[in-house]
């Protein structure tokens, strides 16, 4: 069980969507809460709607010196929760390097940027809490995915390797994998997406998964096991059924 009351959590990626509300849900909770993005202006909007004590420190985490000066600036924190994100759909037939570049860069590098500005303190004092956001879309290469598929796997590798290392400390290491939630990000799918959440029902599942003390969790979890039992197809059966028709 986390203890909440007392801690200083920096959520970044809090200006919208999912990670608005699990700011607002660990503010709820009784910890201190430092949102960040790159938006000042949602920044600002966010910090006077949370309860709990609060305040904001813009960042782009594609600027590694930024981050690291940022950290520096906001001292001492406790946990960590890393959801900043950008998402295109993209087949390889229409492959965009901006595009692919942009969501490598900010999903998965940034998300390494992030932890290596705070993960030092926290193995030096000997405990801390780092929360890293997957995606089931991470599990296996899926069609029309390029860029977004490969950024979350390689996050979620990154979490894994952490967790390896960490596990055995006071440095809790978690990774959420979430399904589709009905943000702006999503709204650019002109697909069906099965399971659909609200983000304050997805932030529930979220911070009640940080509430705890196991490493991962995946959800929807209906729909997660589709993600999960993939791996172990073989690839003819795989790309049968996922790939190109």
């Amino acid at each position: 069980m986390t203890v909440w009351q007392g801690k200083r959590y920096w959520v970044i990626g809090a200006s919208e969507g999912l990670g608005r509300e699990v700011a607002h849900a660990i503010s709820r909770l009784g910890a201190e809460v430092i949102v960040s993005a790159r938006s000042e202006d949602r920044l600002i909007d966010l910090v006077s709607e949370l309860p709990g004590k609060a305040s904001y420190k813009t960042v782009d985490v594609q600027d590694r010196d930024g981050i690291e000066a940022a950290a520096a600036e906001i001292g001492h924190i406790d946990g960590m929760v890393y959801l900043a994100g950008v998402y295109w759909p993209m087949a390889a037939q229409k492959w965009d390097n901006a595009k692919a570049d942009k969501m490598a860069d900010i999903n998965f590098l940034g998300a390494s940027r992030c932890v290596g500005a705070v993960l030092p303190a926290m193995i030096e004092r000997g405990e801390g809490h780092i929360v890293l956001t997957g995606s089931l879309s991470g599990f296996r290469g899926l069609p029309g995915a390029i860029g977004y598929s490969a950024s979350k796997a390689g996050l979620m590798a990154l979490a894994e390797s952490m967790y390896a290392d960490l596990r055995k400390t006071d440095i809790k290491v978690q990774l959420i994998n979430p399904g589709f939630i009905k943000t702006r990000l999503t709204e650019k799918n002109d697909f069906t997406m099965p399971f659909i959440m609200e983000p304050k029902d997805a932030a529930q599942v979220f911070v009640d998964h940080m509430n705890g003390d196991g490493f991962k969790k995946s959800f929807p979890t209906m729909f997660s096991w589709v993600f999960r039992l993939s791996q172990f197809l073989p690839d003819w059966v795989y790309y049968r059924v996922f790939g190109a028709k």
